[in-house]
């Protein structure tokens, strides 16, 4: 009998990745979740159909990466690693020009070194099965939208990161694949207007020379979550990534996203630039935006 394939899924406590890890388990993988909370670890074991195993782990503690991928090497032996997503992530949401350089560490630190991390960890692993590393980025690592130039500055570094993984390992065997998502349903929208309304509130400087803006990116915020896709769209890219013959080097995941890079790609930049400007403008005067 065939052993199922093995699965490591990073920020799998929320989102794309619990999803991804609930998705995977009912196709038959052998799911290693990473979570962050005990808490966590037991809501996605009642969710699951068994084959779904938490493990503690946060990116960007490298002395507990390199012990949970030992844990694995252990465990899975000669049989290695079939695949590796790497999922956790944050947004910071803010200006630029008034965002705390802790909070810009943090954002690059989880979303672009802690992939790096884990993937290194893995790799070992991954070689011997031949496996597969997927990347979940965003339209973010693409077109940057005002106000999430942090976010956007990790995603596209981490579009470099899998470009570079999959140019250094192409005689591997090993393959790598970039997801990139538009809005998706998940509990990210109720976390950025959180952020940024504390933002507004701990930060006179970014009130003052943003203010209007700020208000504005919860409301847009706001409509993007009332018409976000479904995270399904996003698994089955996923298990596209991890199980097809030929997979895609990128999976540009939704109509917003495909829509949005699609204009970027045409559009010179100063059109774009005012086409963003509008676009925001009239989402946040849709019915329900300020409701």
């Amino acid at each position: 009998m065939k052993a199922r394939p093995t699965v490591l899924i990073t920020g799998a406590s929320t989102g794309i990745g619990y999803a991804c890890a609930l998705d995977l388990d009912r196709r038959g993988y052998a799911v290693f979740a990473g979570v962050r909370s005990d808490e966590d670890a037991e809501r996605l074991r009642s969710a699951s159909a068994g084959r779904v195993e938490p493990v503690r782990i946060d990116v960007v503690d490298y002395a507990q990466v390199q012990r949970v991928a030992e844990a694995l090497a252990e465990r899975l032996g000669e049989r290695g690693l079939d695949g590796l997503v790497n999922n956790a992530g944050i947004s910071v949401t803010g200006p630029l020009e008034c965002l705390p350089m802790e909070a810009f560490d943090r954002q690059l630190r989880v979303n672009v070194s802690g992939q790096v991390a884990v993937t290194q960890a893995c790799l070992p692993l991954l070689r011997r099965a031949r496996g597969r590393i997927v990347f979940m980025s965003s339209e973010s690592g693409r077109v940057v939208i005002p106000l999430l130039g942090a976010y956007a500055a990790s995603k596209h570094a981490l579009e470099a990161v899998a470009d570079a993984f999959r140019r250094e390992l192409a005689q591997s065997g090993v393959r790598v694949a970039i997801v990139e998502p538009g809005s998706i349903k998940t509990p990210i929208w109720e976390k950025s207007t959180s952020a940024t309304r504390a933002l507004r509130a701990a930060a006179p400087q970014a009130e003052a020379l943003y203010g209007e803006e700020l208000k504005f990116v919860e409301l847009v915020t706001k409509q993007a979550a009332r018409f976000a896709a479904e995270p399904e769209v996003v698994t089955r890219a996923v298990h596209h990534a991890l199980s097809s013959r030929a997979p895609k080097l990128r999976y540009l995941v939704g109509p917003e996203a495909r829509a949005l890079v699609l204009l970027h790609s045409v559009s010179p930049a100063r059109a774009f630039d005012w086409g963003v400007k509008q676009s925001l403008q009239m989402l946040a005067r849709l019915p329900g935006a300020r409701g």
